[in-house]
């Protein structure tokens, strides 16, 4: 029997390169355009969307300019039940007001700032929220979603909305309602999710181009390089530009 999901994801990966090129550059000439005059890209994505932020930033090969925003709470729930088990986030993704605390813990600049709202269902109320609350800031605001999976269910938000009906640039992620996309006989649902590889796809398309983006402006990109490629010196060197320039950025009056 042939591996079924190396198929899946050729399937979702050619579609994201045939059918999201637009918006993904979109999304990358915003993001140079805001890194390149010393502001910030903020990150947010809750449940396994928080992997989308992590595989962003802060990693190899991940570029100065992005500001994570994550909640344990809202995404730390390997020990499944318990202190930040499973069921406190899925109840706590779906409050209303939290988006609202989150944001209020930070300082945003509406001239300098944009955002990345990661959600693939686009449907609860946090992401939702977060991303309202980020437009309603100043800043204009990406998305990475399931438009098949968001456009066939209903909102959770009071709104009514989903996330791809507020965000200003929106990327198909391509995968399937439901997420988890092969039938086995004799399983009640579907397994092997799709999301992840779908999202990691999109934010690293995005990273290369914004990078060229930033080299096109005249901004020398500062990128975590890998230590175990250099020599001692220049990979503590380069950790010591890559915390100071994160550090700098961040340090606003009042945050």
């Amino acid at each position: 029997m042939t591996l079924r999901y190396p198929r899946i994801a050729r399937e979702i990966i050619e579609k994201i390169e045939r059918t999201q090129e637009e918006p993904i550059r979109a999304a990358a000439d915003l993001f140079a355009d805001r890194i390149a005059k010393g502001g910030l890209v903020h990150l947010f994505g809750a449940g396994h969307s928080r992997m989308g932020v992590e595989e962003i930033f802060p990693r190899i090969g991940s570029i100065v300019g992005y500001h994570p925003i994550v909640e344990m709470s809202l995404s730390y729930y390997t020990n499944v039940v318990g202190t930040m088990g499973l069921a406190q986030s899925l109840f706590l993704e779906r409050v209303d007001g939290l988006g609202e605390v989150l944001l209020d813990n930070y300082v945003f600049d509406a001239e300098r700032d944009a955002a990345l709202v990661i959600s693939s269902t686009g449907i609860n109320n946090v992401p939702v929220e977060v991303a309202l609350g980020l437009k309603k800031r100043g800043l204009t605001v990406a998305a990475i979603t399931s438009v098949a999976h968001s456009s066939s269910v209903d909102s959770r938000h009071p709104s009514g909305k989903h996330l791809y009906e507020v965000a200003d640039i929106v990327i198909d992620n391509c995968t399937p309602p439901g997420d988890a996309a092969i039938h086995v006989e004799g399983a009640d649902f579907p397994v092997s999710p799709t999301s992840t590889l779908a999202t990691v796809t999109i934010v690293h398309s995005v990273n290369h181009l914004l990078a060229e983006g930033l080299v096109a402006r005249g901004v020398k990109p500062l990128v975590l390089g890998s230590p175990h490629f250099a020599d001692q010196e220049s990979a503590r060197r380069n950790l010591a530009e890559y915390y100071g320039e994160f550090r700098r950025r961040t340090a606003r009056p009042g945050a």
